[in-house]
């Protein structure tokens, strides 16, 4: 395999275990190579011999007794999805544990390691896993860094600013942020993020909060009607989770609103639906096909105890430019 790859058997060994200090180029190009020969490593094998299981856990943080369908949410989909990928290819079982799951179950389930994914501050699922004192890693910086300080996460702060960039390049000046309030290092990084961008270009800061539970559509669109309120109003709005866009537009459609001549709107958001809204909705994607796949990476890292792995991993999240952020072009007689 290394000489299809055209790597050192070292080399071949830290893609595998996603340890070393690999490019992503080099990671993948043996990981094809494991595939076009048929490899599979035995690592469950390996792992039985040496008492451990060959099985990693993915695991999502609960709200109380509130059902969430985790696998019809775009982005959680993907990241699940991805990490199944990648434990597969490096031979290890991903068991995607629901939220529903009992705390018995949290603790007797036999499992190598886990990814805790959106961990919150006050974390039920956290705490119990730190009671079987097993690898843990976290998707998404936890709220106490000291609970865990391996994790991965998007580049909150880049995106933000390619998104804001990319609307100030469109004409927006006085744009308007619907935030979630939440025990998770989500919406703070997200609130820095924006303050700071707005600070750097003397634009004002115009953000409308709101509780992301019980009832999270109505709370937004309530937000998002306070920021068109305003007066002036925002010129643009983005939202950052998932339903944020479809939120956004019912609102402006509710104040007689056209968009985008009136109202420039932009979210972070996986849902495909966005391509076919009227109009097609500006997306920031934080890519969690590859946060799973890095997440699988650190945590084998984690397991094996390598020295020298970068223990906070950003994965750099891509804009999906869009109609709903794309001013008409006016003809010289100042007509659409």
């Amino acid at each position: 395999m290394a000489a299809r790859a055209g790597v050192s058997t070292a080399t071949v060994s830290n893609a595998l275990n996603g340890t070393g200090r690999l490019s992503e180029t080099t990671r993948q190009r043996v990981l094809t190579a494991a595939r076009e020969l048929g490899y599979a490593p035995a690592s469950t094998a390996r792992a039985l011999a040496r008492g451990a299981t060959g099985v990693l856990g993915l695991t999502l943080t609960t709200y109380g007794d509130l059902p969430v369908a985790y696998t019809e949410i775009p982005y959680y989909a993907q990241l699940t999805l991805g990490a199944m990928a990648a434990a597969h290819e490096r031979g290890y079982l991903l068991l995607a544990m629901p939220s529903s799951t009992s705390p018995r179950m949290w603790l007797n389930t036999p499992m190598d390691g886990v990814i805790h994914v959106a961990p919150r501050a006050d974390d039920p699922v956290r705490s119990l896993l730190r009671e079987r004192g097993i690898p843990m890693i976290s998707e998404g910086r936890p709220p106490r860094p000291h609970a865990c300080d391996a994790w991965v996460d998007s580049d909150h702060e880049l995106g933000l600013r390619l998104l804001l960039d990319h609307l100030t390049e469109a004409g927006a000046r006085r744009i308007g942020l619907s935030l979630p309030l939440h025990d998770d290092e989500y919406p703070r990084l997200i609130a820095h993020a924006y303050r700071s961008w707005c600070d750097e270009r003397v634009l004002p800061a115009l953000v409308e909060e709101y509780a992301s539970l019980p009832d999270y559509f109505t709370a937004e669109q309530d937000a998002v009607g306070r920021l068109l309120d305003r007066d002036p109003r925002p010129d643009a709005v983005i939202g950052v989770y998932s339903d944020s866009g479809h939120n956004i537009l019912a609102v402006a459609r509710h104040h007689g609103l056209r968009v985008p001549r009136d109202l420039l709107v932009a979210c972070v958001s996986e849902d495909p639906d966005y391509a076919t809204t009227n109009p097609p909705v500006t997306t920031l994607s934080l890519r969690p096909d590859r946060m799973g796949t890095e997440a699988v990476d650190l945590l084998i890292a984690v397991i094996n105890a390598r020295s020298g792995v970068d223990r906070r991993r950003l994965v750099q999240p891509v804009l999906l430019p869009r109609r709903s952020t794309r001013r008409p072009v006016r003809r010289t007689n100042g007509t659409p």
